[in-house]
């Protein structure tokens, strides 16, 4: 069989190459992204879309993670985690606090509940629970939750709800490229069979 090629510079296919509607920002938080390494096999993942869109982003895979190799000693105050957790605070809030690290779990409901539950210092820090206005536009996966985000759709809505005057909404641009091509390639009535409440295009 022969090998597919692969772009150098977004790591997919050539023929559903994602580079020219990839984009690159800056922002006032290092987004670290903790992935599944059972996620991190997913072709469809949002997390590397996420991590080639932010500067000085780190996508870290693996199960088990030190939180003072990782941020430092002062871990507990700099990180702020997106997740609906227990220690939930208000974006608002958030902002007056002196966060450093954007902390996002990539996997679904049940590889995030896994790793949690490998990394209990997890549940110490502060978390930042979203409210989305609209359901996720990741059709090609389904979700255990209505307000279920990808990676990259909760960290453009936490980073566009931590800074007002910004809009990091362009990231997303890649992501829906790439499940537009998916769609394409499944053909609409395959994706209609197996996903039948997921419209075949986006509103």
């Amino acid at each position: 069989m022969q090998k597919r090629e692969m772009c150098n510079n977004c790591g997919r296919p050539q023929k559903t190459c994602l580079c020219a509607v990839l984009v690159k920002r800056h922002c006032a938080y290092q987004v670290v992204i903790l992935q599944d390494p059972k996620e991190a096999r997913h072709a469809l993942s949002s997390a590397p879309l996420l991590a080639q869109s932010l500067h000085d982003s780190r996508l870290l895979v693996g199960e088990h993670f030190d939180p003072e190799h990782l941020f430092g000693h002062h871990w507990q105050r700099d990180c702020l985690l997106v997740f609906p957790g227990d220690n939930c605070m208000s974006a608002e809030t958030a902002r007056q606090r002196p966060f450093r690290y954007l902390l996002l779990l990539d996997g679904s409901w049940r590889k995030v509940s896994r790793l949690i539950h490998l990394n209990p210092w997890l549940k110490e820090l502060p978390c930042l629970r979203l409210s989305p206005a609209s359901p996720s536009n990741y059709r090609i996966r389904k979700s255990p939750r209505s307000d279920g985000l990808s990676t990259i759709e909760a960290a453009v809505l936490a980073l566009n709800s931590l800074s007002p005057g910004d809009d990091y909404s362009a990231l997303l641009a890649a992501f829906e490229q790439m499940i537009d091509l998916q769609i394409a390639a499944m053909g609409e009535e395959t994706f209609l069979r197996n996903y039948p409440d997921k419209p075949a295009t986006k509103d």
